[in-house]
């Protein structure tokens, strides 16, 4: 038997053709078209009391008919039924679908279905959201559109579960599709959060009953080792938990070896995990040290030197009343940004101390040679520029007797093959960093991530938008 809401559909139909109405059918494929929900017919709208409309859809396409099960075109109704799918919203007032369709007898006797419910791609089966509906809140996340999911939802007027269930379908196809080929990779770690523990032994639960410490396992790391494509335009490839030779051998033994093979360059910090990883699944590529990290390890020596000389001159740390103290501003800054007021102070601060101001003095030329060294990349420099400058570095770090600055100079002549590459390449690992700022934008814009698997999945939709062309106002 019919329900009201159908009975009423045909009765409509059946008397506007009985008295001869005009234009009907060009109405409903009108309004059929402006609603484009494929397999769908509108048969009527009508407006609410409230000000929201009503819109009365039926069943235009044929193979919704069709058995699940068995793939059988049925030919007997059971029944009618009507549901409510939410959709995108249209117009300025709110918009209600409700759907008469049919419910069919299977008469295949080998089919363990004995009826099912008309189906369409549009609106799944048991579904209370259109698929375009659900579609559209994944890709508000994962295209940037809407910051959060929290954001996501409240515009669509959805629950935050649903949404992130529609994030997920989404972005999966991102993590899931293999990377094409890369001729420059970085390498950067970034930090998630807190980590999180588990105790292992349920004994150990009272610390008071226990002398020894309970042993405990990392559920989630505070720390992601980043990949990331610096010269096609990929976005980051991928993230792994920890930061660890293990774990970041591991996503690269993860890829194909031809994928492997294609890698040209591997950018990095000064950092020994990362050279144990790639030595070992990227014997013939090139390893660069990023210029970035150089001169940020200059000025922390320099930093470094600054507090030793207060300590040993005062018996105490810095105070904003120390001539040292005022200037270590001006000591981080580069030479060529610095006005010729600003160099005089300087200058003058650090000779007014005697030897313990040359000694700051000394550590921030040695920072100054080292700059001019890094200054040749991109120059197509000659090798004996390169043997000149770096010579000066040297002799300066080992005429100043400062021990902060010999230990600099150890350093930059233990990783100058990886500097000697970033000069003659001049491939930094700024896209490693600009991803990781990217990363951190986004958690905090979500106050936080609780799920690394979600947080991992979220970070590859914010650093790929640009290469998949959401970022394009076109």
């Amino acid at each position: 038997m019919k329900e009201p809401a159908t009975r009423a559909i045909l009765v409509v139909l059946t008397q506007s053709r009985r008295h001869g109405v005009t234009g009907l059918d060009d109405d409903i494929s009108a309004a059929t078209l402006l609603l484009e929900l494929d397999g769908l017919v509108v048969r009527r709208v009508e407006r609410q009391a409230d000000g929201s409309r009503l819109v009365w859809l039926a069943t235009a396409d044929e193979t919704a008919r069709a058995c699940p099960g068995c793939g059988v075109f049925a030919q007997r109704v059971k029944g009618i039924v009507t549901t409510r799918p939410r959709d995108l919203p249209c117009g300025s007032t709110p918009m209600r679908l409700v759907w008469a369709k049919r419910r069919w007898y299977c008469q295949e006797p080998l089919c363990p279905r004995r009826s099912f419910t008309e189906s369409l791609p549009a609106v799944p089966t048991r579904a209370r959201l259109t698929a375009r509906l659900r579609a559209q809140a994944g890709r508000l996340v994962a295209d940037g559109t809407c910051a959060t999911v929290v954001a996501s939802a409240r515009q669509l007027e959805l629950s935050w579960p649903t949404v992130m269930d529609a994030v997920r379908d989404v972005a999966t196809p991102l993590t899931d599709a293999a990377a094409a080929p890369v001729d420059v990779l970085g390498i950067d770690e970034t930090r998630r959060g807190r980590p999180r523990w588990q105790r292992t032994d349920p004994a150990a639960q009272d610390a008071s009953a226990c002398r020894e410490p309970a042993k405990a396992r990392v559920l989630a790391d505070r720390w992601h080792v980043g990949f990331t494509d610096l010269a096609g335009g990929q976005g980051m490839l991928g993230q792994v938990e920890g930061r660890t030779a293990d774990d970041a051998a591991y996503w690269l033994a993860s890829q194909t070896p031809a994928w492997r093979d294609r890698i040209r360059y591997v950018v990095i910090d000064m950092c020994t995990v990362f050279v144990a990883a790639v030595r070992r699944y990227l014997p013939l590529a090139t390893l660069i040290v990023d210029h970035f990290h150089i001169v940020q390890l200059a000025n922390s020596v320099v930093a470094e030197v600054r507090r030793r000389v207060t300590t040993v001159l005062r018996g105490r740390r810095g105070r904003d009343s120390d001539p040292e103290w005022k200037i270590r501003n001006l000591l981080g800054r580069n030479r060529e940004n610095l006005t010729d007021r600003q160099l005089a102070k300087l200058w003058n601060t650090l000779i007014d101390l005697d030897e313990p101001g040359q000694t700051i003095l000394a550590a921030w030329i040695a920072k100054e040679e080292l700059r001019a060294v890094l200054a040749l990349a991109g120059t197509h420099p000659d090798r004996t520029v390169i043997a000149h400058r770096l010579t000066r570095f040297y002799l300066w770090c080992a005429d100043a007797g400062i021990p902060e600055l010999e230990r600099l100079a150890s350093t930059i002549s233990t990783w100058w093959p990886c500097i000697e590459a970033f000069l003659h390449t001049g491939l930094t690992n700024a896209g490693s960093e600009g991803h990781n700022r990217v990363v951190k934008l986004d958690a905090r814009n979500a106050f936080g991530y609780r799920n690394p698997t979600n947080q991992r999945l979220r970070t590859r939709c914010a650093t790929t938008r640009r290469a998949r062309g959401c970022l394009n106002p076109a």
